[in-house]
């Protein structure tokens, strides 16, 4: 029975605990946008992978307009 002097405090303290973090997350802002990184994995990001390489980005979207204007698509 002596034991429950002592388990009822740390139980106490644990839970005070768990409440803190509970509250910093929430007021941090941790539960802003739930579905945000979900979604923002399936983008596709068109950026060249190489850094300081910008040419090569360019280049591909000069390579794209051309495609597109001869296909008769796109540019008016």
């Amino acid at each position: 029975m002596e034991i429950l002097y002592l388990l009822i405090p740390i139980a106490l303290v644990i839970v005070l605990i768990i409440g803190i973090a509970l509250f910093w997350a929430i007021r941090s802002g941790q539960y802003e946008d739930m579905e945000g990184p979900a979604h923002s994995i399936l983008m596709d990001d068109d950026d060249p992978m190489i850094p300081g390489n910008n040419d090569a980005g360019n280049a591909s979207r000069d390579q794209q307009d051309e495609d597109v204007d001869r296909n008769g698509n796109g540019k008016s």
